[in-house]
């Protein structure tokens, strides 16, 4: 399929981002002339090893964190699974985790699969906001309790959680904090001082980086096993020669986005309110979920009355947008994160993801309310 012509409108940056033209000039040295091992002596592995040396400053700085507190890895999913279980002890003995129940599949379905070989767990809901509640959580800490893992924003809401409040009731337990920041960095400030995070999982791709490489933020002084075994990369906890040419454009994506991290909030939060005020004036009874709470400044999870969210972008092909994630799309269902909101699935089926990124225009917000606007004007079910 080609994008020849006139592209859809990109309103689906919570998904993945297009690569900044910076991060694309710091990743081609290293697809070309320096292509070099990093674990190599000679003067090609030192070049290499410096470039993943400077991306590892980079991307502590965006975090607050120091450069030996970063850990390379394959994406989210993969800083994730090291986060989890890499936290437990071999074996496994007693151990009891916390998570909730609007966590993105890569965090979900490793909390099931350690569920599965021994492991107990407490999943905490949200309340109507999309947020988890402190005593909840104070509740279900227990002496054998690991670690409590969030995710930070929510991918499909945008709802943020409130990570300073929650890593002050952890700490108080001894309890480690882990948090899914895959959505907020780049988009929202982050900082291991402030936020009192233990673990953090970045992923490049959602923040105009390439795809295929992320990191995990480990706390100094907090212990972790590897759950990938080899030749000792990353300080041992993450094997594998370093895919160095993707982790020079991560550090430089994480440049630009504190560089602009003021600024580009800035600038979505307008578009953001421009999109909802645009959307309300032409569909009556529209409900945008989450927005009692604070939540990310592109991301606008509009839920249409009488329709389906995947048959109302079936109508607008001049969009590309989500139902939501896109680990979840294609299905029918309602999304899970709506449920434990207390939205009927009725209501729930209706949902649009609409995130926005840096190149998006006012006219560009404008165009795609107009779209939404028509397609459900024009549906059945709405008396079209």
């Amino acid at each position: 399929m080609s994008l020849a012509g006139s592209p859809p409108l990109y309103f689906d940056h919570n998904a993945t981002t297009p690569l900044l033209a910076e991060v694309l000039d710091a990743m081609q040295p290293y697809l070309t002339r320096h292509y070099g091992n990093p674990s190599s002596s000679h003067v090609y592995g030192r070049v290499a090893k410096a470039a993943v040396d400077l991306a590892r400053e980079q991307v502590a700085a965006l975090v607050g964190a120091s450069a030996a507190e970063v850990v390379f890895t394959s994406g989210g999913t993969e800083a994730t699974q090291l986060a989890l279980r890499g936290s437990l002890p071999v074996p496994l003995g007693n151990s009891h985790v916390i998570t909730t129940t609007v966590e993105h599949p890569a965090t979900a379905r490793t909390v099931a699969a350690l569920a599965a070989e021994g492991v107990k767990v407490t999943r905490l809901g949200v309340d109507e906001a999309g947020q988890v509640h402190l005593d909840a959580l104070t509740a279900a800490l227990t002496p054998s309790t690991r670690w409590f893992t969030i995710i930070h924003a929510h991918n499909e809401t945008g709802v943020l959680q409130p990570l300073a409040p929650l890593s002050a009731v952890t700490r108080r337990f001894g309890v480690k904090l882990h948090a899914d920041a895959s959505q907020s960095a780049g988009k929202v400030p982050l900082s291991m001082a402030d936020d009192g995070f233990d673990l953090l999982t970045l992923a490049a791709h959602k923040l105009y980086g390439p795809k295929g490489v992320g990191a995990l933020v480990v706390r100094s002084g907090v212990k972790l096993h590897p759950v990938q075994t080899g030749a000792g990369q990353e300080r041992g906890l993450r094997a594998g020669t370093e895919n160095v040419a993707s982790i020079a454009g991560f550090g430089a994506a994480c440049v630009a986005a504190r560089r602009d991290l003021a600024e580009s909030g800035a600038r979505l939060l307008s578009l953001r309110e421009q999109l909802i005020t645009a959307l309300r004036a032409g569909v009556p009874g529209l409900i945008i979920a989450g927005e009692a709470s604070a939540r990310l400044p592109n991301t606008v999870y509009a839920l249409f009355p009488g329709v389906s969210g995947a048959a109302l972008l079936e109508k607008t092909p001049g969009l590309a947008a989500s139902t939501g994630s896109a680990c979840h799309d294609g299905q029918e269902t309602a999304a899970q994160v709506l449920l434990e909101m207390k939205i009927p699935a009725a209501r729930a089926v209706g949902a649009v993801r609409l995130s926005l990124g840096r190149q998006t225009m006012p006219a560009d917000v404008d165009a795609a309310a107009a779209q939404l606007i028509d397609a459900w004007r024009g549906s059945p079910s709405t008396g079209g």
